[in-house]
C-alpha cells in the first residue's frame, strides 16, 4: 500500500503522527502537506493530492486539517474520490467496509493525537467488504461517468 499523507497549517501535528504511526507499519508514504504554521488555503494541498489519488498514483490519502471539513469537501470534488471525514474508531472501520474510502480526513484540532493514531491505524487495516456494498459504490462511479 502507498499512502498520500496532506494538510494545511492547522494539521502539522497529527500529520507527524500519522506519518510516524505509518513508519511503525512498515507502510511506504509521502507527505505532500504544508510544512508551515501560517495560514494557508486547504484546497491547495486537497486538490492536487486527491488527484493523485485518483490517478492511481498512491492507494489512499490520510487528509489532516484544523477540522478535516475543508479537506473532505475539497477532495470529494475530484471524480474518484470517495473521502471520509472521520473522528471516531467505528466511523474509520465502517467507511473502509462499506464504503471503500479511498481518502481519510481528519481534524487536527477535533481529536487528540493518540486517537488520531489509532482512527488512521484502524483505517489503513480494515478491506472493503465488498458484498452488498460494492453495488452501492458502483451506483457513484456510475454517477461520475466511469
Amino acid at each position: 500500500m502507498k499512502v498520500l499523507i496532506t494538510g494545511d497549517h492547522a494539521g502539522l501535528t497529527l500529520r507527524s503522527e500519522v506519518a510516524d504511526l505509518m513508519d511503525e507499519m512498515g507502510i511506504e508514504y509521502e507527505d505532500a502537506g504544508a510544512s508551515c504554521t501560517t495560514s494557508v488555503d486547504y484546497p491547495d494541498y486537497a486538490l492536487p493530492a486527491a488527484e493523485r489519488i485518483a490517478s492511481g498514483e498512491f492507494d489512499r490519502g490520510i487528509f489532516i486539517c484544523g477540522t478535516g471539513i475543508g479537506m473532505s469537501i475539497a477532495a470529494n470534488k475530484v471524480k474518484g474520490i470517495r473521502c471520509a471525514l472521520v473522528h471516531d474508531v467505528f466511523s474509520a472501520r465502517a467507511t473502509r467496509e462499506h464504503n471503500n474510502s479511498n481518502v481519510l480526513a481528519m481534524g487536527e484540532r477535533v481529536i487528540g493525537p493518540s486517537l488520531g493514531r489509532e482512527i488512521a491505524k484502524v483505517w489503513l487495516e480494515t478491506e472493503f467488504q465488498g458484498n452488498r456494498h460494492a453495488k452501492r459504490i458502483e451506483k457513484i462511479h456510475s454517477y461520475e461517468g466511469e
